[in-house]
């Protein structure tokens, strides 16, 4: 497989400035995942790598509490006020544009691409196809926003572009990125196989289809999926999750090929950031620093403000000893997208320093990722997965359980597998979490995270050979992997008498 330009030319705009469909390898894959703290019970907490909670009286946390609910309603409320009404239909005076093409979102800032639309479907309220490319912009500007109330809106333009014209598959397309997008990779499965019955070669539904398959579990066909979708539509979103399926059936080489082909390919942009950033996330998880921060710098030289180059270049800061830049780094990204694994990675680097007020400031990173998590299940987004990781790091270890146990109903992944053997940990179950540490590392996926639970999780059921491999093989693979987590898998594999 070598990358090939599309007919039209590189993709659609994605978070911004990236390729063209709306439901790139999600962020959980990529980068630690984060959730919501539960905040009465964040001290009892005490899985490794928790902050010590300091002294606090109810009120003054509720207090805090709210006033980070308010930050993030304000981060969220400047973004619309720079965009604009939030009525579909209603939105000011802007000139329209000739046509509604998926292309107008491809190079160009995406606000001002969303305010062109709406002008034009002011004016042509009768464009089915362009209600379709608004309902994915919309989906692009929640995910790169942090703003899930901008789903339903989503789903309102879809759901018109298809009454206008029923069964059109860019709208079908769209229904699929918006499904994985709020984590329904069941149906964004079904949709995207709708649109490929109106349309074999609708790259979104193409692209769509590989990741609702790698979501569920479901990786051999996700292979054949992505082998099918290289053959019928060749272009850097299909190659970018050919990448990835490579990647965790644990062939990295084809994986680092296929990006770099595809970065050789690309010429708009967004392709450039969007590539780029892959290839400084796999060489992240490689423990390649220098060369993760080469890939970042070349992303954001593309584009200077495209969140996962700047979040990973933070990430890879720290992993190289730059802490000072890393917690910069990641306050500006907070300071506008306040996702929740940008403001898990800053608490855990708060935590690492350990400066003074410092655990107070972790604390505040975390309950902003409960008020986003609450956000997020309002606009019919499925957190399951990000609540599991999350509280039983830095919160409520029963909810973990529940959580990751619901997500592990849905879908069997290597992610979810993961999840739910930390929680069972946290909660004393080690017997019951051994057989989901190992599956979460069976399928050859090298994620430093995963190697640091099993190790563990073995540990802890006296498996003390098993461990010393498993948190081993961990630190020598990314050893910078999390601020927290590196130093509690150094301290265990110390007591257990040192690397293997």
């Amino acid at each position: 497989m070598s990358p090939r330009k599309t007919e039209d030319g590189a993709g659609e705009a994605e978070q911004q400035t990236a390729p063209t469909d709306a439901s790139a390898p999600t962020e959980g894959e990529d980068t630690p995942r984060a959730t919501e703290p539960t905040p009465d019970s964040a001290e009892d907490a005490t899985a490794p790598g928790r902050p010590e909670a300091a002294p606090e009286s109810r009120r003054a946390r509720v207090l805090r509490l709210a006033a980070c609910a308010v930050a993030l309603a304000v981060a969220m409320t400047a973004g619309a006020v720079v965009m604009g009404s939030r009525d579909d239909g209603g939105v000011g005076a802007v000139a329209s544009v000739p046509g509604t093409a998926p292309e107008l979102l491809a190079g160009g800032n995406l606000n001002d691409s969303i305010s062109a639309l709406q002008g034009h479907l002011k004016a042509q309220p009768k464009d089915f196809s362009g209600w379709a490319t608004l309902g994915v912009a919309y989906v692009e500007q929640a995910r790169t926003n942090g703003d899930p109330s901008r789903y339903p809106q989503a789903q309102r333009a879809l759901d018109r572009s298809l009454k206008l014209r029923p069964d059109n598959d860019p709208a079908l397309a769209g229904r699929a990125a918006l499904a994985a997008a709020r984590h329904d990779f069941r149906g964004a499965l079904r949709y995207s196989d709708d649109a490929l019955e109106q349309n074999p070669y609708n790259e979104r539904a193409l692209s769509s289809r590989i990741d609702a398959l790698v979501e569920l579990g479901r990786y051999d066909e996700a292979l054949k999926a992505s082998d099918e979708a290289d053959a019928r539509r060749p272009g850097i979103p299909v190659f970018t999750r050919y990448a990835y399926v490579r990647e965790l059936r644990g062939d990295v080489p084809t994986a680092r090929r296929v990006l770099e082909q595809a970065l050789t390919s690309a010429t708009a942009p967004g392709d450039v950031a969007y590539v780029a950033t892959s290839l400084g996330q796999l060489a992240w998880r490689e423990g390649e620093y220098e060369t993760a921060l080469k890939h970042y710098a070349r992303a954001l030289r593309a584009d200077s403000t495209y969140l996962p180059a700047l979040e990973g270049r933070a990430r890879a800061q720290a992993a190289n000893g730059d802490q000072a830049a890393a917690i910069r780094g990641m306050e500006e990204v907070v300071a506008g997208f306040p996702l929740p694994g940008p403001l898990v990675a800053l608490g855990e680097l708060y935590e690492a320093r350990g400066a003074e007020g410092d655990k107070v400031k972790a604390r505040d990173q975390y309950a902003l990722v409960d008020a986003w998590t609450a956000l997020a299940r309002a606009n019919g987004v499925n957190a399951d997965l990000d609540t599991a990781l999350a509280a039983a790091d830095h919160g409520d270890r029963k909810s973990a359980l529940r959580a990751a146990k619901a997500e592990w109903d849905r879908r069997e992944t290597v992610h979810t597998a993961d999840a739910l053997a930390w929680a069972l940990h946290v909660n004393g179950r080690d017997e019951e979490a051994l057989p989901y540490a190992r599956r979460a590392t069976a399928t050859g996926y090298r994620d430093a995270t995963f190697l640091y639970h099993r190790g563990v999780i073995e540990s802890a059921n006296g498996n003390e050979k098993e461990a010393r491999d498993s948190l081993s093989t961990a630190l020598e693979l990314n050893p910078g992997f999390s601020p927290v987590g590196a130093k509690t898998a150094r301290t265990v594999l110390n007591e257990l008498g040192g690397a293997k």
